[in-house]
């Protein structure tokens, strides 16, 4: 499934490894040389319209967001279980 992160960005919920508060940005010297490395790299979306609440970091990419990290818990939440219904429903014979 799919997780909407803010900004016009929607990014397979699969290939989420953390999402994490901003505040943990300029706090943690380890996140902001990853950070600065994948900038480096062209591997960061940043915030479009409005201040960063999160980064989203997924296997290839990391991403600002507008959103909360417990708004787009929420929405990994709700991504996993339409998943496990849809293999329940795919597994269920007709």
């Amino acid at each position: 499934m799919f997780i909407h992160i803010g900004d016009e960005h929607v990014i397979q919920s699969d290939e989420v490894i953390s999402i994490i508060d901003y505040t943990l940005y300029k706090s943690s010297s380890i996140i902001e040389e990853m950070i600065f490395n994948q900038r480096k790299n062209g591997n960061v979306t940043e915030v479009q319209y409005e201040e960063p609440k999160s980064i989203v970091i997924t296997v290839d990419h990391i991403y600002f967001s507008s959103l909360s990290v417990s708004t787009l818990n929420k929405r990994a939440q709700i991504s996993n279980i339409l998943d496990q219904i849809d293999e329940v429903t795919e597994d269920t014979p007709e």
